[in-house]
């Protein structure tokens, strides 16, 4: 723990900003992989674990999850402007 902190304490502000979202991406990643061990009737599906998975990436990089609204535009624009049901 003191080398973490005294290596931590080395790095600029903005290079300690990306330690703290890392240590949030891997909290999160446990919590996922916590899950997959949960009994068949609760556990996600493999898809589900993998959309989580990518959510996590998206948070660790910074990048800021889209609202329901952007992601419906999001879809709009990938179907070629149709916004179907």
């Amino acid at each position: 723990k003191e080398l973490l902190i005294k290596k931590l304490e080395t790095l600029l502000p903005e290079e300690q900003e990306k330690v703290i979202e890392f240590v949030d991406f891997l909290e999160f990643s446990r919590h996922v992989k916590e899950r997959q061990l949960l009994p068949k009737d609760t556990a996600v599906s493999p898809l589900g674990n993998r959309l989580r998975e990518i959510r996590a990436e998206i948070i660790a990089s910074g990048e800021p999850l889209l609202t329901p609204e952007e992601a419906d535009c999001e879809k709009a624009e990938r179907r070629g402007g149709y916004q179907g049901n």
